[in-house]
């Protein structure tokens, strides 16, 4: 996903260190104190973004949830980190919220862009979701949002730059707005390309129905949200942007869609697919999977499967379950994420489903050297029992470690708790074994905010420097419906 990560620093006594058996080959990681990436809200006086009618919704002051990160390819000691503040019920939040560093993310500051009215921008868009953070060539960085009226009728993809390592933020870019009820656009990304000067690739998913979109498809569980992939670049630093145009025919639905950089140039783009032949779906029509540019994304080959898809037998509305209660976690478990090793240009995707299981999700990678041939995935967690692992990214550092962050249910008791585990697995022989180890004290998922299920995001954040990762999550405090991001560096001895 990205191509850069952190700085060794001194650990001391607050390091964590690894709790389950290593692999020939592999060894501990030292983890870092976590470090707080967000502080109280710049929007905590906003009083707009209710929606109109029965369910306004319940918004959730000083909440940060979905975060990202990405590093300069310019400077590894700025790192921006992106996510959502004041995260609503029923879909959104206020604003987004960079949070930048400037010393390998030992400490943080906050800055934002205009996405929503309550960040300053358009006061059509109520809301703003799926936080996204990339950098070009020469070290300009690059934010992106789904940016909503509070009815969800108006939905618009907007790009900030910064110039100046994310202390500020220009104007946005709209790269395409919706204002009919037809019409949504969903679940964006943002990829800058450090293979061609200039060149940054925006890809979404734009859903369309003749007759209206169920209501609110921000927040539609995953088996009813697909939609046609939709590309747009800039070849001159965001000067411009390309006209807006699909990836893919009618007869393929996505959501997830994340493009990522070969050495050579060559754009891989994954997802989640959805199959249609008409209006009946193909027999197991559900799978993960990648389309293939080598013209900068003038054009796409046809749709390549990696895997089928293979949801959890849940008893809950969702992939992932509260075990002691049954309430839903909101997981994007569907969500693939991809990384490039920058020396091998070997590619590395990670999602979460329940084929090895069956009842709950477990972290699952698959590997391809060409785009077009990939293995056949892998276990990732080394979880000892039947537990839910889920919201997995992944990265690689300069020395070839393939490093992946996923929380996790293991230290779940029948205690009226969910604890929940923030793990990073590596794996030092390309992903043919693995080693984990907890980077993070337990939180309780359960004082989570609701938004049809608990929720701290679809995705969370991890990148590297040279052969040290950062991880970038969210995490749940004392108070009920309550999160922070926080950041923790994980180095090699």
């Amino acid at each position: 996903m990205r191509a850069s990560r952190v700085l060794v620093v001194a650990l001391g006594s607050s390091a964590l260190t690894v709790v389950t058996a290593l692999p020939a080959g592999a060894y501990p990681l030292a983890v870092g104190t976590p470090v707080p990436a967000s502080g109280p809200s710049p929007f905590s006086g906003c009083p707009v973004g209710a929606a109109p009618g029965n369910d306004p919704g319940t918004v959730y002051p000083n909440t940060e949830v979905e975060p990202f990160v990405a590093v300069n390819p310019t400077d590894p000691d700025n790192v921006i980190g992106v996510f959502q503040q004041d995260r609503w019920s029923n879909g959104g939040a206020h604003g987004l919220v960079a949070s930048r560093s400037t010393n390998g993310g030992q400490s943080w500051t906050e800055s934002y862009a205009a996405f929503s009215e309550c960040s300053g921008g358009d006061p059509v868009y109520d809301r703003a979701s799926d936080p996204w953070v990339t950098f070009d060539t020469a070290g300009n960085a690059y934010q992106i949002s789904l940016s909503v009226s509070g009815d969800e009728a108006t939905s618009a993809i907007l790009v900030s730059k910064s110039t100046d390592q994310g202390a500020t933020w220009g104007p946005p870019a709209t790269l395409i707005r919706d204002d009919a009820a037809a019409n949504f656009n969903d679940k964006e990304s943002i990829t800058g390309d450090l293979t061609r000067p200039g060149y940054v690739y925006a890809v979404w998913d734009r859903f369309s129905a003749p007759g209206g979109l169920p209501s609110r498809p921000i927040d539609l569980p995953s088996l009813l949200s697909h939609g046609v992939p939709i590309f747009s670049r800039t070849t001159d630093g965001g000067a411009t942007w390309s006209t807006p145009t699909p990836m893919a025919d009618g007869l393929l639905g996505t959501l997830g869609n994340q493009i990522a950089v070969l050495p050579n140039g060559t754009l891989v783009d994954v997802f989640w697919g959805y199959r249609l032949a008409g209006l009946l779906p193909f027999p197991n029509p559900l799978f993960v999977g990648v389309m293939v540019s080598t013209d900068a994304g003038e054009s796409w080959s046809r749709p390549i499967q990696v895997s089928d898809y293979v949801p959890a037998s849940t008893d809950c509305a969702s992939d992932v379950c509260d075990p002691d209660t049954g309430q839903p976690v909101r997981a994007g478990t569907n969500l693939p994420d991809i990384a490039v090793d920058p020396t091998s240009g070997r590619m590395y995707m990670v999602w979460a489903d329940g084929r090895f299981s069956g009842s709950t999700t477990d972290v699952v990678l698959s590997s391809s050297d060409d785009g077009t041939n990939w293995t056949p995935p892998v276990k990732v967690n080394q979880t000892p029992a039947p537990v839910a692992a889920f919201n997995a990214t992944v990265d690689v550092s300069s020395d070839g470690t393939v490093g992946v962050l996923y929380y996790d249910f293991r230290e779940n008791t029948p205690a009226p708790t969910l604890p929940t585990t923030v793990f990073l697995a590596h794996s030092h022989d390309a992903g043919a074994t693995w080693a984990e180890q907890p980077i993070s004290g337990a939180f309780d998922m359960q004082h989570a905010p609701d938004a049809f299920g608990l929720f701290l995001g679809d995705y969370q954040g991890l990148d590297n420097i040279g052969p040290d990762f950062l991880a970038f999550f969210s995490r749940t405090r004392a108070g009920q419906d309550t999160a922070d991001v926080v950041s923790v560096r994980v180095s090699a001895p």
